[in-house]
C-alpha cells in the first residue's frame, strides 16, 4: 500500500513524471491567465509575497491571493505529486544559486527538461489536457513557486532558532497513514495487516521519514543566503488554501451550529485552547509525534499544501500497541463518557485508584461510549488538580464525579419484579444526577495544599468498538451543502454528515416539515481530518415523543435485535404442533408429575421458567425442588437457533413489550412452565430441616406438570393469612389433583424455609442494596399509561429469590467441581478501595457512622442507622444510592481464565462460587450452565465449547446485560415522561439526596425518581446562599415575601431535608422537570 504525503520518492515513476508534466502544464496556462489580470487596468496589482499591503486604518485586510501553482496543487488530492513538483524544481533550482535574477533562466530550463520527459502519446492522461502556453507564464508560476520555497525555508530556520524540532513541525503528516486518494486508514485496518505486510509498513514508514528529513535539510541548506522576517515567513506559510477543503468531509458551517445542544463539537484550535488542560499540548516526549499536537503546531501544518489540518491523531498500530501494553507505557480499558458533559470520558484505572480522566473529544480520539481503547498517559504536569474534600461545584464546572454513576452495579429491575438475586443494586434508575455529593472540582481550581492529582491520557487505539454506531436524532438542513447535518439526540454521539440522497424527497425543498421528526443514523466513518462523523439514514422512525418510534430508536441505538426470527431459525423448531414428549424421552427422566409444583410469577407473565415444590417427610424434614425449564432439549448446540440466542444473550424487558432471546414458541410455549402441562425440566431437590439447614441434594433432568400459576399477589395472599381457607374463585384454576389448601400449606412451609435461609444468608455477610422501581398501569389497547407506582418488595419475591440463589450456588459448585476448566461462573468483585475511602469519608461528613469495611457491616449499617420513623425508608434510600457508587458490576467469566479462585468470589452474596441456572429462557448464559451440568451427570452430550470460547461468550453476556438494564431504565423513564405529560403537574414529596453551590439533587418519593432543581430556575427566590458547615454543605433559599408587609421566608436544604415539589412536563418530547414548591408557613 502507498503512503502519500511524506514518502515520495527521489526517482519517481514514469506515470508520476506524466501526471506531473500535466500540473506544470495546466500551472502556465493558470499564471498566463494570472499575469493578464495583474497587468490590467482595472484589477488592482497584486503585492509581493514579502510584504504586506498597504491599507487605510479602518479597512480590513483581503483575503490573501492563491497563485495558480497553490490552486491547482490543492485541487489535486494526492500529496505525493506535490512532494514531487517541490523536489523536481529543487533538483533544478540547485544547479544555480539560488531563486535569484536567474530563475526565469531556470524557468526555461526546467521547461526544455519536462517538455522531453512528456511522452509522444497522450493517450493515458486525462481527457482535458492544458493547451501550450508562453514562456512568459511559466517564468512567472515558476518564479512565484520558488518564492514560495523560499518562503519555507526561511520559516523553518526560524523554526530551528526559537527551538522548534523539525521532527515536531513535521509531526502531524509523518504517521498518517494514507492511500493515493488521500482516504486515511483507521488504527483497525492497520492492526488486520498480516505480520509481515505490518514489517514492511513499518519499514516503509521509517524510510519515508528519512527521506523527509533529507527533503527537509535540503530546503533549509538551499534558502540559507535569504533571510525573511520571521513574522513575514510565519504569514506567508499560514496562507489560507480554501481548495483544499474536501467536498466531502469538510465540517459544515450552519447558523444552528452554535446552539445545536449543550456546547459544540468544534473541534478545532479554539476548543482545545479554551480547555484549562489541553490533552495534548505539551506531550514532546512521546516517540510518536502527535497530529495535533498543539495549536502552535496546527498553525505550523498550514503551509503543507493540498492537506487538510488533522483534528484526530492516526492510531498507533497493532505492534507498537502490544509492545505499548507488554511495557506499561499503554492502558486498556472500557471508555465511559459522561452523559451530561460528553467533554468528560474516563477509563478505569488498574491500580484501582481514580479513574483516568479523558478532557475533551480530541483525547477520546473517535472513540464513543462503551468501547474498549488503549490509552496513553499523558506528563503529569498535563493531570488534573481535584480536591478530596469538595462536596460543592458550579453548574459551570466540571460534574466529574458523575463517573461514578455510570460504573454502578447493575440495576436488576428484574422482569420478574424479583431481582436476578446476585445483583447488589436492585431496581435502580441509571440517572446521570447521581453522584452529587462529594464532587470533585473543576481542573480550574487552583492548587491547594489538599490538593491531589488524576491522572489524564488520550486514546491511541480503539481494540473493540462496542457502541452500536446508531443514534436517534433529527437532520439539519444546510444550504449549497450536497449533505445534511444530523444532531443525535445522546450528546456523546458526534454530529454526523449525511448525504441528502439519504433524506426524505422533499427534505430540500420543505426542511421544516422534517424538524420534529426521529430519524435513526449510522455511522460509517470518521476522517482523522474531520470534526463531524459520516454515516447513512437507516430508518425514519416517526415523530418525536411518541412511544413507539422513541422505543424503536432507543432499541436501535442500544443494539438490540428486534427483527423477526429467520425461516432457518424457526426450522430448528418441533414442527409437529401441539408437541407431547416422546416416550423415549420420558423414559430417561425423573417423573415429577404427580408432585405439587406450582409457579409464582408477575400476572402478566407468560414465560415461565421456574417451578418449585415443597413436600413434608414423615421424619419432619423438607423436600423442596427447583424445577427449571429445560431448553437446551430443544436449543441444540451449533444450530442456527443456538446462534441466535448466543448473538442475543438475553430477553429484553420494556415496559409495554418483551423482545425475547429465543422465537415466541419455545419461549410462550414448549419451554413455558405453562400449568396443567406436561414439561421437560431440570430440578435440584434437597432434603431440608425446618430451619434451612441442607441434609442432601439431587440433580437430574425430570418431567413435572404444574398444578397451579400463582402471581405473586396470589403468593402474598396465602402468606399474609395462614388460616384462611381460600375459595376457587380467589385463585386462578388449580389441578383437581392437588386441593388448594395442599398448594396453601406448600407456600407457607417454604416461606418459613426461605426465612431461615435468608436470616442466614444475611449474618453470615451478604448484603443488599434495593432502589425503587417504577411499575406502570397501561391501557390495554392503546398501551399508554394510565397510572403509576412505585414496586413493593415484598415476602413472596423474598421467597422466590432464596430458592433460585440456592439452586444457582448449588449448580455452580457442581459445574466447577467437574469442569475446573470450563465451568461459566458469575463473580462480584468488591468496591473499589479508593473509593471506599471517598465514601466512608463522606459518610462521616455527614454524621453518618456507616461501616464499610465488609458487605455484612455495610447491610448492617443501613438496617441500624436511620431510625423507624416514616420517613426511615426514604433516608435509607438516599443511602443506598450513595453506597452505590464504588460498587462494581457482576461479571460472567470462564473459571479457566482467572487462576487465583480469591476472584472468584462474589461480593454481596459473599459466597465462593456462584452461576446463573434459573432462567435459561431468557439468559443465554444459564444455556450454557445447563449444558455443562447434563454433560457432568451424563445426560447429555460433552459441551463444545473451548475455555477461550465461554470466555469470549461470558464477555458477550455482559455486555447484553448492560445494554438490557439500560433499555429497561429508558423505557421507564419514556413511559413516566408521557405519564407526567398526560397527567401532571404531579405533587409529591421529596428528599434531598445532594447539595450543590447552585443547585440540589431530590428522590422524588412518590415515583422513585431522582431530578435536579436548580436555584436560578426558581422565580419566587430572593436569593440563595451556599455554605459548608464543618463538612456538610448546604444552600439557604430566601423566597420572596407573598405579601409585602410579611418578611421574607428562608429555607434550608441539606441532604435528608424532606421538600415539596412538583413534576412538570418540558418542551422538549418526553421531559419533565421538578419545581420546588413554596415552604408552608413552619415548615421552612
Amino acid at each position: 500500500m502507498a503512503s502519500g504525503g511524506d514518502d515520495a520518492e527521489t526517482s519517481p515513476c514514469c506515470a508520476l513524471q506524466r501526471a506531473a508534466a500535466c500540473l506544470v502544464l495546466q500551472i502556465h496556462k493558470d499564471s498566463t491567465f494570472e499575469d493578464s489580470l495583474m497587468d490590467s487596468p482595472h484589477q488592482p496589482k497584486k503585492p509581493s509575497l514579502n510584504r504586506e499591503p498597504k491599507r487605510s486604518q479602518n479597512q480590513s485586510a483581503p483575503p490573501p491571493q492563491k497563485d495558480a501553482y497553490a490552486r491547482l496543487l490543492s485541487q489535486h488530492h494526492s500529496s505525493k505529486f506535490s512532494l514531487y513538483l517541490e523536489q523536481y524544481a529543487k533538483d533544478f533550482e540547485k544547479e544555480g544559486n539560488g531563486p535569484s535574477v536567474q530563475a526565469q533562466s531556470y524557468g526555461l530550463h526546467v521547461q526544455q527538461q519536462i517538455r522531453e520527459q512528456v511522452p509522444r502519446d497522450f493517450s493515458d492522461l486525462p481527457d482535458v489536457l492544458p493547451s501550450p502556453v508562453k514562456n512568459k507564464g511559466e517564468e512567472s508560476s515558476l518564479s512565484l513557486y520558488m518564492e514560495k520555497l523560499s518562503t519555507r525555508g526561511a520559516q523553518q530556520e526560524c523554526e530551528k532558532k526559537q527551538g522548534v524540532s523539525d521532527r515536531q513541525r513535521r509531526g502531524q503528516r509523518r504517521d498518517t497513514t494514507t492511500s493515493q486518494d488521500g482516504d486515511i486508514e483507521s488504527g483497525e485496518e492497520l492492526a488486520s495487516l498480516k505480520p509481515n505486510s505490518a514489517k514492511k509498513h513499518q519499514k516503509q514508514q521509517k524510510k519515508n521519514k528519512d527521506s523527509n528529513r533529507d527533503v527537509a535539510s535540503k530546503e533549509a541548506e538551499l534558502f540559507q543566503g535569504f533571510p525573511q522576517s520571521p513574522k513575514k515567513s510565519s504569514m506567508a506559510a499560514q496562507e489560507p488554501d480554501k481548495s483544499s477543503k474536501s467536498k466531502r468531509k469538510g465540517p459544515p458551517k450552519h447558523p444552528d451550529e452554535e446552539k445545536n445542544r449543550e456546547g459544540n463539537l468544534n473541534l478545532g484550535v479554539d476548543a482545545q485552547t479554551s480547555r484549562p488542560i489541553s490533552p495534548h499540548g505539551k506531550d514532546k516526549k512521546e516517540p510518536r509525534a502527535s497530529t495535533t499536537s498543539s495549536p502552535a503546531d496546527k498553525s505550523k501544518s498550514k503551509d503543507r499544501r493540498g492537506s487538510k489540518k488533522q483534528v484526530f491523531e492516526p492510531y498507533m498500530t497493532f505492534e507498537e500497541v502490544s509492545h505499548g501494553l507488554k511495557r506499561g507505557e499503554l492502558l486498556q480499558g472500557q471508555l465511559r463518557i459522561n452523559p451530561k458533559k460528553y467533554h468528560e470520558a474516563f477509563v478505569p484505572s488498574p491500580d484501582d485508584s481514580r479513574d483516568i480522566f479523558l478532557d475533551g473529544i480530541v483525547a477520546r480520539n473517535r472513540a464513543l461510549n462503551g468501547d474498549v481503547v488503549v490509552v496513553k498517559v499523558l506528563p503529569q504536569e498535563q493531570w488534573k488538580v481535584v480536591r478530596s474534600d469538595t462536596d460543592c461545584e458550579s453548574d459551570t464546572q466540571t460534574d466529574h464525579a458523575r463517573k461514578t454513576a455510570q460504573r454502578k452495579t447493575n440495576p436488576s429491575g428484574s422482569e420478574d419484579q424479583v431481582s436476578d438475586q446476585d445483583e447488589l443494586v436492585t431496581n435502580s434508575r441509571n440517572t446521570a444526577l447521581a453522584d452529587t455529593v462529594g464532587q470533585l472540582e473543576d481542573p480550574s481550581t487552583p492548587r491547594s495544599n489538599g490538593g491531589i492529582l488524576q491522572k489524564t491520557a488520550k486514546v491511541v487505539y480503539i481494540v473493540e468498538k462496542k457502541h452500536s454506531r446508531a443514534a436517534t436524532g433529527f437532520l439539519k438542513f444546510l444550504p449549497d451543502k450536497p449533505f445534511a447535518l444530523f444532531s443525535p439526540v445522546d450528546h456523546r454521539v458526534p454530529r454526523i454528515n449525511v448525504p441528502l440522497a439519504d433524506c426524505p424527497q422533499d427534505f430540500s425543498s420543505r426542511p421544516g416539515d422534517h424538524a420534529t421528526t426521529l430519524f435513526i443514523c449510522r455511522i460509517v466513518d470518521w476522517a482523522a481530518d474531520s470534526n463531524f462523523a459520516e454515516g447513512r439514514l437507516a430508518k425514519t422512525l416517526g415523530q418525536a415523543g411518541e412511544i413507539e418510534p422513541e422505543t424503536e430508536g432507543i432499541l436501535i441505538e442500544h443494539d438490540v435485535d428486534f427483527s423477526e426470527f429467520s425461516d432457518e431459525v424457526l426450522d430448528c423448531l418441533p414442527k409437529n404442533l401441539p408437541w407431547t414428549i416422546p416416550p423415549e424421552e420420558m423414559s430417561r427422566r425423573r417423573d415429577l408429575r404427580n408432585e405439587c409444583i406450582f409457579t409464582i410469577d408477575p400476572a402478566t407473565a407468560r414465560d415461565l421458567d421456574d417451578a418449585l415444590s415443597c413436600k413434608l417427610l414423615p421424619d419432619g424434614n423438607f423436600e423442596v425442588g427447583v424445577h427449571i425449564a429445560d431448553v437446551t432439549y430443544f436449543v441444540e448446540e451449533g444450530n442456527c437457533l443456538d446462534a441466535i440466542a448466543s448473538q442475543r444473550a438475553t430477553s429484553v424487558y420494556m415496559v409495554q413489550k418483551v423482545i425475547p432471546m429465543l422465537p415466541r414458541l419455545l419461549c410462550e410455549e414448549l419451554c413455558s412452565l405453562n400449568p396443567l402441562t406436561d414439561r421437560l425440566t431440570f430440578s435440584v431437590i434437597w432434603k431440608i430441616t425446618p430451619e434451612g439447614k441442607i441434609q442432601s441434594e439431587w440433580f437430574g433432568r425430570s418431567v413435572i406438570r404444574s398444578c397451579v400459576k400463582l402471581s405473586y399477589d396470589h403468593a402474598q395472599s396465602l402468606i399474609e393469612a395462614p388460616e384462611k381457607l381460600f375459595s376457587p374463585e380467589e385463585l386462578p384454576p388449580v389441578d383437581p389433583a392437588h386441593p388448594i389448601d395442599e398448594i396453601h400449606q406448600a407456600v407457607l412451609h417454604l416461606h418459613g424455609i426461605a426465612k431461615h435461609l435468608r436470616a442466614q444468608r444475611f449474618s453470615g455477610g451478604a448484603l443488599r442494596l434495593d432502589q425503587l422501581k417504577l411499575s406502570f398501569t397501561l391501557d390495554k389497547e392503546t398501551m399508554m399509561p394510565q397510572g403509576c407506582y412505585v414496586y413493593q418488595y415484598r415476602d413472596s419475591n423474598k421467597l422466590v429469590e432464596e430458592f433460585m440463589l440456592l439452586a444457582n450456588i448449588a449448580t455452580a459448585h457442581h459445574i466447577h467441581r467437574k469442569f475446573p476448566e470450563l465451568a461459566l461462573l458469575r463473580r462480584h468483585p468488591p468496591p473499589k478501595a479508593k473509593l471506599v475511602d471517598d465514601l466512608q469519608e463522606l459518610c462521616t461528613q455527614l454524621g453518618l457512622d456507616v461501616d464499610l469495611s465488609s458487605a455484612g457491616a455495610l447491610n448492617k449499617s443501613l438496617h441500624t442507622l436511620l431510625g423507624n420513623d416514616e420517613y426511615s425508608s426514604a433516608r435509607k434510600e438516599v443511602l443506598t444510592h450513595m453506597c452505590s457508587r464504588p460498587m462494581q458490576m457482576a461479571l460472567y467469566f470462564c473459571s479457566g481464565v482467572l487462576k487465583d479462585q480469591q476472584h472468584f468470589k462474589h461480593y454481596a452474596l459473599n459466597v465462593p462460587l456462584y452461576t446463573h441456572f434459573t432462567s435459561p429462557i431468557r439468559r443465554y448464559a444459564d444455556i450454557i450452565v445447563h449444558r455443562l451440568l447434563a454433560s457432568s451427570l451424563k445426560c447429555g452430550p460433552h459441551i463444545g465449547l473451548s475455555m477461550a470460547q465461554v470466555e469470549k461468550q461470558a464477555s458477550h453476556c455482559n455486555d447484553k446485560k448492560t445494554l438490557s438494564k439500560r433499555v429497561q431504565e429508558l423505557s421507564s423513564d419514556l413511559f413516566f415522561g408521557v405519564f407526567v405529560k398526560e397527567s401532571g403537574p404531579l405533587d409529591s414529596e421529596a428528599m434531598v439526596m445532594g447539595v450543590l453551590d447552585q443547585s440540589f439533587d431530590v428522590l422524588v418519593l412518590r415515583y422513585g425518581v431522582q431530578k435536579r432543581i436548580y436555584c436560578k430556575s426558581i422565580s419566587e427566590l430572593a436569593s440563595f446562599h451556599h455554605r459548608k458547615v464543618g463538612k456538610m454543605s448546604e444552600l439557604t433559599l430566601v423566597w420572596l415575601p407573598e405579601d409585602p408587609e410579611s418578611a421574607p421566608v428562608e429555607q434550608l436544604i441539606t441532604i435528608f431535608s424532606l421538600v415539596e415539589v412538583q413534576l412538570r412536563a418540558d418542551d422538549a418530547p418526553m421531559k419533565y422537570s421538578a419545581a420546588l414548591k413554596r415552604p408552608e408557613d413552619g415548615k421552612s
